[in-house]
């Protein structure tokens, strides 16, 4: 509960904890003890590390309810702004357009509202692409 508490932070496992039902409450003990406590919490990468994966993977395969949640994880384990474009862009190549696109829209909001100057600053349109 350690880690999932320190990525995610205590408002949204709270929130998980306090809305789980006799029904969804063994799913929340599941995720908690196996992606958590098993592979979150492994040595071999940091959180860093796990935090870009977990974007791409997601982007990839197109589940955007998960996505903001774990781009403000992301976040939350030091991945910067530049380093999270650098991730969806590269996904692009992999993962395709579409799934990229929906993932830049999901990101800009997170990042907006977490006032990254990056998602707030207005680009310089005169920069062509290569």
């Amino acid at each position: 509960m350690s880690v999932r508490r320190a990525v995610l932070g205590d408002a949204y496992i709270d929130r998980a904890r306090d809305t789980a039902s006799e029904f969804t409450g063994p799913w929340q003990d599941h995720i908690t003890a196996t992606a958590w406590g098993r592979v979150w919490a492994r040595d071999g990468l940091d959180r860093r590390t796990r935090s870009m994966l977990t974007v791409a993977l997601l982007t990839a395969l197109h589940q955007e309810s998960e996505l903001a949640l774990h781009v403000r994880a992301a976040v939350r384990n030091g991945v910067t702004a530049d380093e999270l474009r650098e991730v969806l862009l590269h996904t692009s190549v992999y993962a395709g357009v579409p799934a990229a696109n929906s993932a830049f829209a999901i990101a800009q909001q997170v990042l907006a509202e977490l006032g990254v100057p990056e998602a707030i600053r207005p680009y310089d349109a005169g920069q062509e692409a290569p």
